[in-house]
């Protein structure tokens, strides 16, 4: 692993044979020596393989040859966010943003980052006892982690999106400074994603006056008055299925407020400073509806004004693979009080704002994941020497990561487009198709670049050999963390039926703006000669995602739930090669601008088609799905 001038190690196969030839001959002939004679050949054998040995005790003073990638402002080096900013952004509203925005990168990378790593080394730990045995239920967490909480003020990460300086533009400034920020943050990154979500579930709801405080704090550029948000669905009998695996209840008081009674399986940011959470609304017997319909939310303090928890018990801290800087924990809530701010029995219908927004950044951590590893690929690629030359002038090596960069460049499009539509949405700006297209992208965002993510940072960590897999290099960290992508806010099967749940509540018209949307932009582009094999294509994915829809209509709705995955990874496909088409389409599009959208479109855009005519979504592929699966287990006669 080391270099020296003394010794390489490349060399020792041949220095090695030089050195039993010089020994030899003083073995074969030192039984007629005298004992003196043979002390002398004893030490000129010890003395040779002392040589050999020095370079390697001195390994501890030499330098690596592998060097480690440094990168500089994020915002500097990303040249595909920058011309894009440079391409929507009115002029007045990009020479703010751009000033905001090199000063932040220029934080993230002299103050920010080296936080991020102690958050990493010193993650939550839970003091359930005091010294004297009282139970005290404490979460600590690091200096580090603390002083994120300050910075996410100091620069308005939630504040930014919701004073709107910059009317419609002020949600996409405030995604790119989260983008920048999510690979520095040392997890932080996640109670922010549901602090935003909280925040946004109180405006939706007007603000009313008894969250009105509390709006202030959660939007709040103030370190000593800003608060972040937890958010509390999960419980012990499962995730998304909140109708089904919600068991704890809510009383009501005399005083008007309510008591929550029951056991939070998935407390994410166990130590923020409020929560939402669902319960079930029951009567004095305890009796309440089963299912959506009696599934109410209620805002709650975690800790009363003396620093008590509110009648909240800790019972553990989750041991996850990753995100392991931030404090997710087992609750038992015995009393807690919480205030309704849903109307009674409309919990789910009240926390979809939230998850359109936690979902948002949960694609923003996504394409945050893959440009970091991307970014220390290629500048690993300039210093690393392998086979007589840098890895940068090995083709191979260069293919690979010119192939993350295009599925990154595709992500990131796919997050501007949904960041832009939501700030439309939010200053009332949004057509109905607007709002249309935002329901059906959130969820085909979140779902394909949860799984583009997973693929790209190990892919990226493989380019560096075996630097990629030692824990101090932090790059396990960057993918430990990418892998809940797919999994929080809605896994890739769940997020696949809320995009057929938009078609169905939208009685097809989704589709109606999503096939229009998408000919508008490449009829822009379609002039550009460059771009003619990636716009041809395109359209001939669009073709074939029209018949899929048509076949699937009288297929009934097992074809429909069958096709949901590949039907959405369709949607998620076409959308961003077109929006790097539109983005290539540009006068001073960039020749790699080009590149990008034309090797997007060569691969195969529309699966749904394809899987159709193999008769992958016929009802005896349901059986067969099956014995496929159990075939020699225990489970096989039971359930074939």
């Amino acid at each position: 692993w080391r270099s020296s001038a003394t010794c390489k190690p490349w060399r020792l196969g041949r220095l090695l044979p030089r050195v039993w030839e010089r020994c030899q001959p003083l073995s074969r002939k030192g039984i007629d020596r005298t004992v003196g004679q043979g002390q002398q050949v004893i030490m000129q054998e010890e003395q040779v393989l002392e040589n050999l040995e020095m370079p390697l005790a001195r390994k501890e003073t030499e330098t690596l040859f592998q060097e480690q990638p440094e990168t500089g402002n994020q915002y500097l080096e990303d040249a595909l966010l920058r011309s894009y900013l440079k391409t929507h952004l009115p002029p007045k509203v990009l020479e703010e943003v751009n000033q905001d925005l090199e000063r932040f990168g220029n934080r993230l990378l002299t103050n920010i980052k080296h936080l991020g790593w102690e958050c990493e080394l010193n993650p939550p730990v839970f003091r359930q006892y005091d010294a004297w045995g009282q139970r005290v239920d404490h979460i600590v967490t690091c200096s580090a982690w603390r002083r994120m909480k300050e910075i996410a003020a100091e620069e308005g990460l939630i504040a930014e999106a919701y004073e709107r300086r910059y009317s419609n533009w002020s949600r996409l400034h405030q995604a790119v400074k989260l983008y920048l920020f999510s690979s520095s943050s040392g997890g932080f990154s996640c109670p922010l994603a549901m602090t935003d979500g909280a925040a946004k579930v109180i405006e939706s709801l007007g603000v009313p006056g008894s969250l009105k405080k509390a709006f202030g704090h959660l939007t709040s550029r103030d370190p000593k008055k800003f608060w972040t948000s937890g958010q509390w669905m999960t419980e012990r009998r499962g995730g998304s299925d909140v109708a089904n695996g919600t068991e704890t209840v809510a009383r009501k008081q005399p005083d008007g407020t309510y008591r929550l009674y029951g056991f939070k399986w998935f407390t994410s940011a166990a130590d923020s400073d409020v929560a939402l959470t669902l319960a079930r609304v029951v009567d004095a017997e305890g009796q309440g509806k089963q299912g959506f319909s009696n599934l109410s939310l209620f805002f709650l303090k975690v800790r009363d004004e003396e620093g008590k928890l509110n009648n909240i018990q800790v019972q553990r801290l989750k041991d996850k693979l990753g995100t392991r800087q931030m404090a997710t924990a087992e609750l038992w809530l015995d009393g807690t009080k919480a205030e309704l701010i849903s109307a009674e029995g409309r919990g789910v219908a009240s926390i979809s704002n939230m998850l359109n927004i936690t979902r948002i950044h949960n694609v923003i951590g996504a394409v945050a994941s893959m440009r970091r590893m991307i970014s220390l690929s290629r500048e690993y690629a300039r210093r690393r020497v392998a086979f007589g030359k840098l890895l940068k002038d090995h083709p191979l090596h260069m293919q690979t990561i010119a192939r993350m960069e295009v599925q990154t460049r595709g992500a990131f499009l796919l997050l501007m487009e949904i960041v832009c539509l939501l700030g439309l949405v939010e200053t009332n700006m949004a057509s109905e198709q607007d709002q249309l297209l935002l329901r059906l992208l959130t969820p085909v965002a979140k779902l394909y670049t949860g799984k583009q993510a997973s693929a790209v940072v190990v892919e990226a960590m493989e380019s560096f050999g075996g630097q990629g897999y030692m824990e101090d290099t932090g790059l396990p960290v960057i993918v430990r963390d990418a892998l809940v992508l797919s999994i929080w806010e809605g896994t890739t099967n769940i997020l696949s039926l809320d995009v057929l749940r938009s078609l169905t509540k939208s009685q097809g018209q989704v589709m109606t703006v999503f096939f229009s949307t998408v000919q508008k932009k490449l009829e822009l582009a379609s002039s550009t000669a460059k771009l003619e094999p990636a716009v041809k294509q395109t359209q001939d994915a669009v073709s074939g995602l029209a018949q899929f829809m048509q076949a699937a209509g009288s297929g009934g709705a097992v074809t429909m739930e069958l096709a949901a995955r590949d039907f959405s990874y369709t949607l998620a496909r076409i959308y961003a090669g077109t929006l790097l088409i539109e983005h290539a389409a540009r006068p001073d599009a960039s020749s790699t601008d080009i590149s990008a959208a034309r090797r997007w479109c060569s691969h195969e855009l529309c699966p749904v088609a394809t899987a159709l005519e193999n008769s992958s979504y016929e009802a005896e592929e349901v059986l067969m799905d099956s014995a496929l699966v159990y075939e020699g287990s225990p489970a096989c006669g039971s359930r074939l």
